[in-house]
């Protein structure tokens, strides 16, 4: 029996406007997936001031959503999403034993016949998106990675520790707009960056990709308190593997592992663009910029935080 691995996280969004918002609409990407190796024990979204209209549903990929709506004037927006999750192991028995990525290629190519569920589904992710292009520069790029008859995750697995040698961390070197090309280019970025690029690579190699977004444990230094606050929303790869027990299998080329128990899944999409935490369009404003802290605490580990118990006690009292 597996061991699940259980969460504290606490996501909040802050603005605070250089002058009043009028009207505001806003699409939120804040809620975990259920899948089956992470479970979601509680969670709710905060959001000040009360919004005008709310709901909550799913988007085209099967993520939960909320969408929100202002019509009084505003200063300020604080978005608080707090959650308790368990995380069970779920790495893939043996890269190997995948099908030769020839084969998946094959498999995904367009066909006039009905082509089964699996790839249908698995087909949204196979071209270019708005964060990505699908170009024979990135093909080239990755082709060594994918001699032939080499298993598929095999071939990813290379295709990400190569990503992760070749390339440096740089948080000053793009913005959320910087194309792909000039990332393969200048051989920079965050981990944005680096999903999106390994997300074309493949693509241009005609598999199917998916961009993941979600939070990754982060351990302070021996001795040190862990900071509220100072985590990060994360980003990462998530390739298919037809007619297996895998089905989808993810990979991080920010830090070229397999993501397990330390990886929490928010949603998946093409690309940032289908997922993004908080996007909209408000009235006013006078462009202010957000203010985001992220805080992911191990249960059990150590005693929790004032912080991050006073917003989990406040939630409880709140339902």
């Amino acid at each position: 029996m597996t061991t699940a691995v259980r969460y504290h996280v606490l996501h909040e969004t802050r603005y605070d406007y250089g002058s009043p918002v009028s009207l505001s609409q806003q699409q939120l990407h804040l809620s975990p997936r259920i899948l089956a190796w992470q479970r979601v024990e509680e969670q709710c979204v905060d959001i000040e001031p009360t919004p005008s209209w709310r709901r909550d549903g799913l988007d085209a990929f099967g993520n939960p959503v909320t969408w929100v709506a202002f019509h009084a004037p505003h200063d300020s927006l604080l978005i608080r999403s707090v959650m308790t999750i368990a995380v069970e192991p779920h790495l893939p028995a043996d890269l190997e034993d995948s099908p030769p990525w020839e084969a998946v290629r094959d498999l995904l190519a367009y066909d006039s016949s009905s082509p089964p569920a699996e790839a249908l589904d698995a087909a949204r992710f196979l071209f270019e998106s708005p964060h990505v292009r699908v170009k024979h520069e990135l093909a080239a790029y990755a082709a060594d990675c994918f001699p032939p008859e080499r298993p598929l995750l095999l071939g990813v697995q290379a295709l990400m520790a190569k990503i992760f040698s070749e390339f440096t961390f740089d948080p000053e070197a793009t913005t959320v707009s910087t194309p792909v090309l000039e990332v393969l280019e200048n051989k920079r970025g965050v981990c944005q960056d680096f999903a999106h690029l390994m997300i074309a690579c493949l693509r241009a190699m005609g598999l199917a990709a998916r961009y993941v977004s979600g939070y990754l444990l982060t351990r302070p230094p021996p001795g040190k308190p862990r900071l509220i606050g100072a985590d990060a929303s994360h980003a990462w790869v998530s390739v298919h593997v037809p007619g297996s027990a895998y089905g989808w299998v993810d990979f991080d080329p920010t830090n070229n592992l397999l993501p397990d128990t330390e990886h929490i899944t928010l949603s998946f999409g093409r690309d940032f663009s289908d997922i993004s935490p908080l996007r909209g369009i408000i009235l006013g404003g006078g462009g202010a910029e957000p203010e985001v802290a992220v805080t992911v605490f191990p249960i059990d580990e150590e005693e929790l935080p004032d912080e991050l118990s006073a917003a989990i006690e406040s939630r409880a009292a709140r339902e």
